[in-house]
């Protein structure tokens, strides 16, 4: 069937689902570089408790609230499950999808505006409850909530109606969504969408009971349809989950749900993780860090060959970047966002979040494996900046220097925005640096009236596919007063949301994913956002853990399907 019919990028995907490539093209950089993830690590048996010693609380657990990488891989893993999954295996594998609460990764028809799913016999909450398809169409209805901002908005883009519906509270049941029986969920969308059954692996797609529902404070008690439930949770402070007895393995041959407890001990400084794992002593020998390992103890990993093998630093499908409000002044203006992109020195950042070991220098917003392996450099900036170009630029903006802004950063992330302060005092922005906990940093930032200036930021790939990334950061259509996650900067380009809308509509995929990368350049001119490095994930466990390699669509974080501990 020619590639141009109404039904070509349905199948195409399909192909793409069932195989071992990537949306993104080509063979990913990881898998070529030799520095893609390792086999699991170390013997893992059933039983014990599994320690994720965390510098932070969990934004959100909601799993309608829920997008970021390490939150979405904690909760799809262990509290809920969604329609969909991705595999539990290291390197290229781990891209495939696989069904997990349905019997297949979805059925299409109508030309791919329609999506069907049939739900697996034998489903059960943690009070042994049956899962039915209407609890995972009141979740995917809650995520047009006002009243639950900040969870994944691919639903919200392409469900029929979806445009006008404001959330189960406010407006009921969204009819195109249909759940003609217990076991059948049936979406209607308003195009055609061939990579859907990517949509239905995020947390949107997970069940949530009504009778559960308690809408914000969800997030303190999520129900599980996972292999594990929560016990007690104290925010900030300690999370411990307990088996899900109702959960049945036969059903989910993901999971394989190794440890008898899970213990989430948070509000600890990551240095001292990273010193306790090292040493390697009494409980912390079955323990292993949820954050970042600190750039400052690399060399203490890397010098000791008994921690090095317990070192992990997987390349990720991320990009850490530099956003800037560009609806206010002086962000507003194209010809200083772009002198900015030359004021910065990147090897200064890279050199403060850990050297090489903790990323590449980004020269563009794509990561390398969603331009085909290859990493874009639109516009041949040397690493270090160049100061006489940036200042040429200022100049031509018409902004007067000295000029002061502010730039938003975690707490932990109060060296790489100093390093960020420096590179701009030299082209005579003066910047303030304003510190925020990392568990509500990105709902500060993600609140229009609030965010003001500069923020340090991130994204990583939902799927490996450009229409993951490129829309959720630069698309002005899906900015939100509140949860805004994804476009931060605030970038409304008509010419741009074009684009995109072309791209979507486009029925080869490969030349999609083309368009994306040519896109990304368009975009990289108008400088909403600043790449600053291609991350990797550097993580540590003790000697007692077993199964732990960096998932790549996890954003290199340990799969906590596969983590158990030895005896």
């Amino acid at each position: 069937m020619s590639v141009k019919t109404t039904a070509a990028p349905c199948l195409l995907a399909l192909a793409v689902l069932f195989g071992t490539a990537a949306c993104g093209g080509g063979t990913p950089a990881a898998e070529r570089s030799g520095n893609g993830p390792r086999p699991p690590a170390g013997e893992a048996a059933r039983g014990g408790t599994l320690a994720i010693l965390s510098n932070q609380d969990f934004s959100h657990l909601d799993p309608t609230r829920n997008w970021t990488m390490p939150e979405m891989d904690f909760g799809l893993r262990y509290l809920y499950r969604s329609l969909v999954t991705y595999k539990a295996e290291p390197g290229p594998a781990s891209l495939q999808i696989v069904p997990d609460l349905a019997t297949t990764v979805g059925e299409m028809s109508d030309g791919g505006r329609t999506w069907t799913f049939t739900l697996k016999e034998g489903l059960k909450y943690e009070d042994g409850s049956p899962i039915v398809a209407a609890d995972v169409k009141y979740n995917v209805e809650r995520s047009f909530a006002p009243e639950l901002p900040g969870g994944p908005n691919y639903a919200r883009l392409v469900l029929a109606g979806g445009e006008k519906y404001r959330g189960p509270y406010r407006d009921g049941s969204l009819k195109s969504i249909e759940t003609p029986d217990e076991k059948t969920i049936v979406f209607h969308l308003d195009r055609p969408v061939a990579e859907f059954p990517y949509y239905a692996t995020l947390p949107t797609f997970a069940p949530v009971p009504r009778a559960r529902d308690t809408k914000a404070q969800y997030d303190n008690r999520v129900f599980s349809s996972g292999p594990y439930k929560i016990d007690t949770y104290d925010r900030g402070r300690q999370l411990v989950l307990s088996r899900n007895e109702h959960w049945d393995p036969a059903t989910d041959p993901v999971r394989k749900a190794l440890p008898d407890r899970v213990v989430v001990k948070q509000g600890l400084r990551q240095s001292v993780i990273v010193d306790r794992l090292i040493a390697d002593q009494g409980e912390d020998r079955t323990a292993v860090t949820y954050a970042d390992v600190n750039g400052e103890s690399f060399a203490k990993i890397l010098t000791n060959p008994k921690v090095r093998a317990r070192f992990h630093n997987e390349i990720r499908g991320c990009t850490d970047t530099l956003a800037m409000n560009t609806a206010k002044a002086p962000f507003d203006n194209p010809k200083f966002r772009l002198a900015l992109q030359y004021a910065i020195d990147k090897e200064a950042y890279q050199t403060v979040k850990g050297g090489p070991a903790s990323g590449t220098v980004a020269t563009a917003y794509l990561p390398p494996s969603l331009s085909g392996g290859v990493p874009q450099d639109t516009l041949k900036i040397p690493p270090t900046g160049d100061v006489a170009k940036a200042k040429a630029l200022i100049a031509e903006s018409g902004v007067a220097t000295p000029v002061k802004v502010t730039l938003s950063a975690s707490t932990g992330d109060k060296g790489a925005a100093t390093a960020i302060q420096e590179s701009l005092k030299r082209v005579g922005v003066e910047t303030e640096i304003s510190t925020f906990d990392p568990s509500v940093y990105y709902d500060t930032i993600g609140d229009t009236a609030r965010f003001d200036g500069l923020a340090l930021y991130g994204w990583c790939q939902d799927y490996p596919s450009g229409s993951s990334f490129i829309p959720m950061l630069f698309d002005g259509r899906t900015i939100t007063d509140k949860g805004n996650s994804g476009n931060v900067s605030l970038f409304r380009d008509r010419e741009t949301m074009d684009r995109i809308d072309g791209i979507r509509a486009m029925t080869d995929l490969k030349a999609a994913d083309r368009a994306w990368v040519d896109l990304d350049a368009a975009i990289m001119r108008k400088t909403p956002m600043i790449p600053l490095l291609w991350l990797r994930k550097p993580l540590l466990t003790g000697s007692k853990v077993g199964g732990a390699f960096g998932h790549l669509i996890w954003s290199g974080q340990f799969d906590y399907a596969t983590l158990g501990v030895g005896k």
